[in-house]
């Protein structure tokens, strides 16, 4: 049989029959010429010669049909990560995609798409819908791209035409960082409020061995070991709509975290009198507490300080000079992490050692993420070097070469 037969089934109206690579007979029809029901031969025969040849039935189904099944597969996924994802489908990829053919993607239809999230939609002067931000967007965009790759990869389309549009970049946000002070003063502001001492436990930890949230909510009594002054980061208690997934962290955030005496000494005192098993930090009502966040015992501690710092400047400023006290930023439990790297470089901890602490999987991820306190550490090295070959310079005239 020849390779495609060529037929006129009316007027301005031609049709293709061919095999597919499986031997499967197939016909196109709606070709207005013969010209163009013989071009379209000749792509289909060329397709089938390169391996590249897609059966037009296979991009007939929607994303929808596929998207469903997508998320669906993704069980390797974090309950927080997988959580992001549905959001993001529900809300940005549904229904925009939902109803739409594979074969009817093109790439200049993505590229819109992207840009009109990134747009405020008005109507009469009202707000009718915010621009989303950054992260939502690429978040948006990954799901749709993701569920197009495995098109590829199934053979339904030759390319993914979401690949190669242009994101925007995310903005980074200015780190908070708490001076040892300033440390101090947020756990005593903690232990005074509804909290109680191991709220300012709870802060020096975060502080001084840079755990995230999850994870110090996840330890047990069996996970901390006071005498060799380790902590076994084995479980993530995260907040997922409302309800805590404890599951394990990442491999590389798998971990076993140093803590400092003074810590360790703390905790020991949260221990006593508490069994193996029981969470080290449960809970006012008992199982896995929740990230604090506005109206509750950190902020209230963060405003305490805030005030304090406040008042302490005004005087200082009414006493007619310049305010010395630093300025009590506002700042989340997370920050804390922050605040853990800032002061282990300012103990003289290098990159390793600070990515090893965060369980991050990089050290390049570390450099990338507190680039501004290597900057200093880089100010600190130069510093010593002119201490060290001051004297040396002169002795040997460098200077006049």
């Amino acid at each position: 049989m020849p390779v495609a037969s060529i037929k006129k089934i009316g007027p301005n109206n031609w049709g293709v029959q061919y095999r597919t690579p499986e031997q499967r007979l197939t016909r196109r029809r709606g070709f207005a010429t013969k010209k163009e029901a013989e071009d379209f031969a000749a792509t289909v025969a060329v397709a089938k010669l390169r391996g590249e040849y897609i059966d037009p039935k296979a991009a007939q189904v929607t994303v929808g049909e596929l998207g469903a099944q997508w998320l669906a597969r993704r069980t390797h996924l974090k309950p927080s990560s997988a959580r992001t994802e549905e959001v993001a489908w529900r809300v940005h990829v549904e229904p925009r995609w939902g109803q739409v053919k594979l074969a009817d993607i093109r790439h200049s239809t993505v590229k819109s798409w992207v840009a009109d999230m990134g747009r405020e939609k008005r109507r009469d002067g009202k707000v009718i819908k915010k621009a989303s931000g950054a992260v939502t967007i690429i978040r948006a965009f990954g799901v749709l791209a993701g569920i197009l790759d495995e098109a590829v990869a199934d053979r339904r389309m030759l390319t993914n035409p979401a690949r190669g549009v242009k994101l925007p970049r995310k903005t980074r946000r200015d780190h908070s960082y708490l001076s040892d002070e300033q440390v101090l003063t947020l756990a005593e502001a903690a232990a005074t409020g509804r909290g109680g001492d191991d709220k300012a436990v709870i802060v020096m930890m975060l502080a001084y061995c840079g755990l995230r949230w999850g994870e110090l909510a996840g330890l047990h009594v069996a996970d901390v070991d006071t005498l060799r002054r380790r902590i076994n980061v084995r479980r993530n208690a995260v907040n997922v709509g409302g309800t805590i997934e404890v599951g394990t962290p990442k491999t590389h955030e798998r971990r076993t975290v140093p803590m400092p005496r003074f810590i360790a000494d703390m905790v020991g005192e949260v221990c006593r009198g508490k069994n193996r098993s029981e969470i080290l930090f449960p809970a006012a009502g008992g199982g896995y507490a929740k990230s604090p966040g506005i109206n509750t015992w950190f902020d209230g501690a963060v405003n305490r300080c805030i005030t304090t710092a406040s008042d302490a400047r005004k005087s200082e400023a009414k006493a007619g000079g310049d305010p010395v006290t630093p300025e009590f930023p506002r700042v989340t439990p997370h920050d804390l992490r922050h605040t853990a790297a800032s002061l282990a470089v300012s103990a003289g901890a290098n990159v390793k050692a600070v990515q090893k602490m965060l369980g991050h999987a990089s050290a390049a991820m570390t450099l990338d993420t507190y680039a501004d306190l290597f900057d200093k550490d880089a100010d600190a090295v130069a510093d010593a070097h002119d201490a060290r070959l001051a004297g040396l310079m002169s002795e040997k005239n460098v200077a006049k070469m």
